[in-house]
C-alpha cells in the first residue's frame, strides 16, 4: 500500500440514501493512524470498501473510529471496520447507558406515551416495534463491549494524534456529539447530523421515550454550542461540506421557532390532540418522524404556557 499522508488529509465518503438531502456521509482522515468518523448504513458494505480503496484503503486499516451518535445511518460499518480490524473506538459515553435499556421498559414507555398522545392502536404499535427494534439493532452494530473510550461533553480526546474537543448537541439524537479539530491549520467541526445544509435534521431526541418532553429546549441549548464556535469548515453527516456554521444555526433556530408557532397555529384552529397536529404538517409526506417533533413541540409550548392540556378519556387534549 502507499505510504500515508501527514494527519490531516480529509476525505468525504458519501453513499446514497432515501430521504432528504439523499446521501449520508462519513469522513476519512489519512494518516500514520487512520481515523474514520462516522460508518454509514448496514447496507452498505460493497460500497463502504469501495469508497476507502478509491483513497488507497480498506476497513482493515482504520485505526481509529469515532461515532457522532448512535443513528443507523452513522453506525451502520462498524461491525466491518471491527471485522477486518482492530481499532481504537470512541463514542459518547450517554450512548452506554442509552444501548443498556431493557426493552420491555422502553416498549413499556412509549407505548403509554404514544397512546396518552392519542395516537390509534395501529400507530402505537409501530411506534413501539420501530423503538425497541431500533435499540436491539443500534446495540449490535455498535457493541458497548467495543467501544475503547467514551467520551463525555467537553472532554479533549487524543485521536491517533490529533486533539479532538467533544460538543454535546441533542435535540435530532440525545446523546450526539460534533467533534472539533484543527487540521491543516484550520479549526473544523465534524458535525454529525446538525448544522446540515440544506435542512434542518428532524428532531428525534430519544424518539417517543420520556425524553421528548425536554427535546426541544435540548437541541436550543445545541444551537447555543455550536453558535459558540468558530470553525474554518463543517464536515457534516448529511449534504456538503460548508463554510458557514453561523447560518446553519440561525436558520435552524429559525425552523424550530416556524415549528413551535405552526403548532401553537394549529392548537388555536381547533387540532386539539398530537395526530391532528401531525398529520396536518405532514400533508403528503410520512408521518413517522413528525410524531416525535409534534409531541416535543407540544410538550415545550405547555411548559412554557403557550398551550394548556386536559386529559379526556385518557388523551391530552390542547388548548390556546
Amino acid at each position: 500500500m502507499e505510504s500515508r499522508s501527514t494527519l490531516g488529509r480529509v476525505h468525504r465518503l458519501a453513499f446514497e440514501v432515501d430521504w432528504p438531502p439523499g446521501d449520508v456521509a462519513c469522513y476519512l482522515l489519512e494518516g500514520p493512524e487512520p481515523v474514520l468518523v462516522d460508518a454509514a448504513t448496514p447496507d452498505n458494505d460493497a460500497a463502504f470498501r469501495d469508497r476507502l480503496a478509491g483513497h488507497g484503503y480498506e476497513p482493515g486499516d482504520i485505526e481509529h473510529l469515532v461515532v457522532t451518535h448512535p443513528h443507523v445511518d452513522h453506525i451502520g460499518q462498524v461491525p466491518t471496520v471491527l471485522e477486518d480490524g482492530d481499532p481504537t473506538v470512541y463514542a459518547p459515553a450517554s450512548v452506554r447507558e442509552r444501548l443498556a435499556r431493557d426493552p420491555d421498559d422502553v416498549e413499556t414507555r412509549v407505548r403509554r406515551n404514544c397512546t396518552e398522545a392519542g395516537f390509534p392502536e395501529e400507530q402505537c404499535e409501530t411506534a413501539v416495534e420501530m423503538a425497541v427494534e431500533s435499540l436491539e439493532r443500534n446495540a449490535e452494530l455498535l457493541d458497548p463491549g467495543a467501544v475503547d473510550r467514551w467520551i463525555d461533553p467537553g472532554d479533549t480526546t487524543d485521536v491517533g494524534g490529533l486533539e479532538v474537543g467533544a460538543v454535546h448537541v441533542p435535540g435530532h439524537q440525545a446523546d450526539h456529539l460534533s467533534y472539533s479539530a484543527e487540521i491543516d491549520g484550520d479549526r473544523v467541526l465534524f458535525s454529525g447530523d446538525m448544522a446540515m445544509e440544506p435542512l434542518r435534521p428532524v428532531l428525534l431526541h430519544d424518539g417517543l421515550d420520556d425524553g421528548h418532553r425536554e427535546a426541544f429546549d435540548a437541541f436550543y441549548t445545541a444551537l447555543d454550542r455550536l453558535a459558540a464556535l468558530e470553525v474554518a469548515r463543517v464536515y457534516p453527516g448529511h449534504g456538503p461540506v460548508h463554510t458557514d456554521l453561523a447560518g446553519s444555526v440561525e436558520r435552524d433556530r429559525r425552523s424550530l421557532d416556524d415549528r413551535l408557532r405552526q403548532v401553537r397555529e394549529l392548537v388555536a384552529d381547533g387540532y386539539s390532540t398530537a395526530p391532528g397536529v401531525a398529520m396536518t404538517l405532514a400533508g403528503e409526506r410520512d408521518i413517522k418522524y413528525l410524531i416525535p417533533e409534534t409531541m416535543s413541540a407540544l410538550s415545550h409550548l405547555e411548559r412554557t404556557g403557550e398551550v394548556s392540556a386536559e386529559p379526556t378519556d385518557g388523551v391530552r387534549h390542547y388548548s390556546v
